[in-house]
């Protein structure tokens, strides 16, 4: 029986392969899901069992100790600190090409945890009354603690497992290209490398990346202000006071056998000029002796 008559008499499985298949996978993505949830806990169990061995023993809580201000605009000022806190740690893989290059998943939204923390990061945005002096009410301060919470723990999951990740899912051609990427980047902003390496590096960069990770506007803006800011460095001339100084300190150094420092020096005409002490030049002279050049003779009668 050839594949034709096969399928022509059970082309109907086809149905039930499908519907096996699309279960097997709504399966395999809530197992995500839950794994997640379990990471989530596992983090935040055991940032409660750290807070709590830090703790030396015997000390007086924070409430009973000081008297810290738990008016509503307080702890929404401490929520505000939190959330701006994640924010500022998730900007360093965001605008750092380097980063970017050595930990890809942060900014790869196809990444399971990353693409929870994303989530988590517009759920606490959302929630984020304008002012830390806004009223709001009890159930909107809990949603937002609650996201901010979440957006904490997402980050730290999601950060961790970028870093064991590295590279890992990019195939041996792609390693190669980030590689050489990593290696350009280093000769974009290098001080020692000449204008001209510099702008070639920079433009091989935004090559190799292209198609491998997605580098956003921001992070390209302060790659260039990075570059920019080498080649200037670079290019400023030489301090002309310091050259001026140099050159007036050559040119005010004695001769040998010119006499002491600081003695006063004669002027030129009287240097030039021949001693009165010195015997005169004689001359000789006779028929056959050439005139000094510049003396008129006349002939004799």
């Amino acid at each position: 029986m050839d594949f034709g008559e096969l399928f022509a008499n059970y082309w109907w499985l086809i149905f039930p392969v499908m519907a096996m298949a699309g279960g097997i996978g709504g399966a395999w993505q809530k197992a995500l899901e839950r794994r997640h949830v379990r990471r989530l806990e596992v983090l935040r169990a055991k940032s409660g069992l750290r807070a709590a061995s830090q703790a030396p023993a015997g000390a007086v809580s924070p409430d009973r100790a000081t008297r810290v201000d738990d008016s509503p605009a307080a702890r929404l000022q401490r929520l505000f600190e939190a959330h701006d806190a994640v924010t500022a740690r998730w900007l360093e893989y965001e605008l750092d090409v380097a980063k970017l290059i050595a930990f890809p998943a942060m900014s790869d939204g196809r990444q399971p945890l990353t693409a929870a923390f994303l989530r988590a990061k517009r759920t606490a945005d959302g929630f984020r009354p304008a002012s830390a002096k806004a009223r709001i009410s009890k159930d909107d301060f809990a949603d937002y603690r609650n996201a901010v919470h979440e957006y904490e723990a997402a980050f730290d999951i999601a950060e961790r497992d970028a870093r064991r990740l590295r590279d890992r899912s990019f195939t041996e051609a792609e390693r190669k290209r980030l590689d050489t990427a990593k290696q350009l980047l280093t000769v974009a902003v290098d001080q020692a490398a000449t204008p001209a390496e510099r702008q070639l590096a920079y433009r091989r960069v935004r090559e190799e990346l292209d198609g491998l990770i997605s580098v956003s506007d921001e992070a390209i803006d302060v790659l260039e202000k990075r570059v920019a800011l080498e080649l200037t460095s670079a290019a400023e001339p030489p301090d002309p006071g310091a050259a001026g100084a140099g050159a007036a300190g050559a040119v005010s150094e004695p001769a040998d056998g010119a006499g002491e420092p600081g003695a006063p020096r004669a002027p030129a005409s009287e240097e030039a000029s021949p001693s009165a002490e010195d015997p005169p030049v004689r001359r000789r002279t006779g028929p056959g002796t050439p005139p000094p050049p510049g003396r008129i003779t006349r002939p004799r009668a």
